[in-house]
């Protein structure tokens, strides 16, 4: 698929906004169910990538920076990979390889973030040396400037993969073969799985596990859409609080009351 020239600036657009709240985390951007939603509508391939980005969220949702180690880049993966299956023409069909291509994309993104953060550490100096002269001119520019180093990021990568065309990535998704597609696809399968049991790993609790099982029982069930399932998981949340709210007391008092009646029940048999 060939873009216009106003689809490739807003793109390029979409990929700075997404660089910039790497670091801000405002308005969440850099998700990749946002910003391969922004990357489709702005496209007109508005399903294929909204699908790639719910894929992506399951595997970024286990991604998170724990003191000096950095998570991969879930901003450039989301660019990249929804350009490339925006330019690739295969709709839906190209997502499977998209997310594959993603992850790779995502460690080799920390490179850009190491660079990033490296630079930002001069900045910082400048900015303090700008405070004992009392310039908070200087101070903001430098600010600035950092905040769109991160859109840079992500924004160069963006040009340069929209710089080599629909063609060439067109060209190199067909002459994939089939082994290495289908391997592509349960490959981007098994990532959203592992991706999704992290999270599991981190919420596991006595608590949870109750609503874990509910929620893949009902899942199972091909009747209830996910308005539905939504509805009966907010309905589960607003009982959940409102017996914790009781403190549990239904137990007769003849045992510990910890506050978390679900705890209570688990712990009385």
């Amino acid at each position: 698929m060939n873009l216009n020239a106003i689809q490739m600036i807003l793109v390029v657009f979409v990929a700075f906004l997404a660089g910039m709240e790497g670091i801000l985390d405002e308005f969440h951007f850099h998700q990749p169910v946002v910003a391969c939603t922004l990357i489709g509508l702005v496209t007109g391939q508005l399903v294929p990538c909204i699908i790639l980005g719910g894929s992506l969220q399951m595997i970024a949702l286990g991604w998170s920076n724990v003191g000096a180690a950095v998570a991969p880049d879930a901003a450039l993966a989301s660019i990249a990979s929804a350009i490339i299956l925006v330019l690739g023409g295969q709709g839906r069909a190209g997502v499977s390889s998209a997310i594959a291509i993603a992850v790779p994309l995502a460690v080799a993104g920390l490179l850009l973030t190491i660079i990033a953060r490296t630079l930002a550490t001069l900045m910082v100096h400048a900015m303090d040396r700008a405070a004992e002269e009392g310039s908070f001119g200087k101070i903001e520019m430098w600010q600035i400037a950092g905040i769109c180093m991160q859109g840079l990021r992500i924004a160069i990568p963006a040009a340069l993969i929209l710089a080599v065309g629909a063609g060439p990535v067109k060209a190199m998704l067909n002459s994939m073969p089939t082994w290495l597609t289908d391997g592509l696809s349960i490959g981007g399968g098994m990532v959203v799985a592992v991706g999704y049991a992290m999270v599991i790993n981190m919420m596991a609790t006595r608590e949870v596990w109750p609503f874990f099982v509910l929620g893949f029982v009902l899942a199972a069930i091909s009747e209830l859409t996910l308005i539905a399932l939504g509805g009966i998981g907010v309905a589960m949340a607003l009982i959940y609080l409102n017996l914790s709210k009781m403190g549990g007391s239904g137990n007769g008092g003849g045992g510990s009351n910890t506050g978390d009646p679900v705890g209570d029940i688990i712990d009385k048999y």
